[in-house]
C-alpha cells in the first residue's frame, strides 16, 4: 500500500548512487544524494523509533524441493552509512564527516540466522565468504510503514555484513569495501583531517548504542533458553567499546537498496 506524495514515491527506482573508489581510499565527489533520500528522511521523522521488516532468504537442506524460504524480522533504521547518528553519549572516537551515502544501516548479532542469510545467499555476482566476520551480497527487502503520512517505502536489494577487522585484507573485508567504497561520496564542503578508517566507523556505531543494548551481544545466544548459571544473563551493561565478546558478536549491516 502506498499513498500519493511528491508524484508517487513508490514509483521511484532509482538505484542509489554509486561511486568510486573506495575499495583504495578514494571517493567521488560528483554524485549528490539519491532522488528519494529527502522524503525518505522527512517520513522517517515520524518514526519513534524508525523501526521496519527485515526480510532475508533462509537456505533450507538440499533435499527438499525448495531451496530458500522467506525469514521476516522488526529491526530498527541506524541510519545512512557514513552518517552516524549523533549522540553524545558516544564515547567512541569518531571519524571525521569526510562521506555520505544513500546506504541504510541496521544491527544484528553474528549470532543470529539473519546474519547467516546475508552470508549465504549471495549470488554468483556478489562474492560471499561464509563464516568470516564480513561479507554478504544476499537479497534482502527492508519495508517501512509510516502511519501518519500513509506511506509505505519498500528497499529491496543486497547487505553486507561489517565485522571486526573490516580495515584487514581478507577476501570478505576486501569485497565489503569495495562495494560499499563505490557508493560513497565525499562531502565537498569538509577541509579537515583525511584520516578515516572503516574499523572507526563500525566502533563508532557500537559506541552510538546504550550500554545495556551492548551488553546484549554478550548475552545469551538468540533464541536460546537462558540459563543464568552459565554467566550469560540479559540486562549486562558494556561500557568498554573493545570488549572482546560483544565485539566478536556484534555486526554492522549495510544496504544497497535498487529501488523502491
Amino acid at each position: 500500500m502506498s499513498t500519493p506524495f511528491l508524484g508517487r514515491l513508490s514509483t521511484i527506482s532509482t538505484h542509489l548512487s554509486s561511486n568510486p573508489h573506495l575499495a583504495t581510499g578514494k571517493m567521488s565527489s560528483s554524485a549528490g544524494p539519491a532522488p528519494w533520500r529527502e522524503p525518505f528522511s522527512h517520513h522517517l521523522t515520524h518514526l519513534r523509533p524508525p523501526i521496519f521488516t527485515l526480510a532475508t532468504l533462509h537456505p533450507v537442506p538440499s533435499h527438499t524441493s525448495i531451496t530458500v524460504l522467506p525469514r521476516a524480522r522488526t529491526c530498527v533504521f541506524r541510519g545512512f552509512w557514513g552518517t552516524l547518528p549523533p549522540n553524545e553519549r558516544n564515547p567512541a572516537v569518531l571519524n571525521p564527516p569526510l562521506f555520505r551515502s544513500d546506504l541504510l544501516t541496521f544491527t544484528t548479532d553474528a549470532r543470529m540466522s539473519k546474519t547467516s542469510d546475508i552470508l549465504d545467499t549471495a549470488g554468483p555476482d556478489s562474492q560471499t565468504v561464509s563464516g568470516g566476520p564480513s561479507g554478504g551480497g544476499g537479497p534482502v527487502e527492508a519495508v517501512f510503514w509510516v502511519d501518519e503520512t500513509k506511506t509505505q517505502w519498500r528497499v529491496r536489494g543486497k547487505a553486507w555484513v561489517l565485522g571486526p577487522g573490516i580495515d584487514g585484507e581478507g577476501e570478505g573485508e576486501r569485497k565489503v569495501r569495495e562495494v560499499v567504497g563505490e557508493r560513497m561520496r565525499r562531502v565537498k564542503e569538509w577541509e579537515g583531517d583525511d584520516d578515516w578508517s572503516w574499523e572507526r566507523e563500525v566502533e563508532g556505531h557500537f559506541g552510538n548504542l546504550s550500554p545495556v543494548m551492548r551488553g546484549s551481544f554478550k548475552g545469551p545466544e538468540p533464541g536460546a533458553e537462558v540459563d543464568y548459571h552459565q554467566g550469560k544473563r540479559l540486562g549486562e551493561r558494556v561500557d568498554d567499546l573493545r570488549d572482546e565478546e560483544a565485539r566478536g558478536n556484534f555486526r554492522r549491516d549495510v544496504m544497497e537498496g535498487k529501488g523502491f
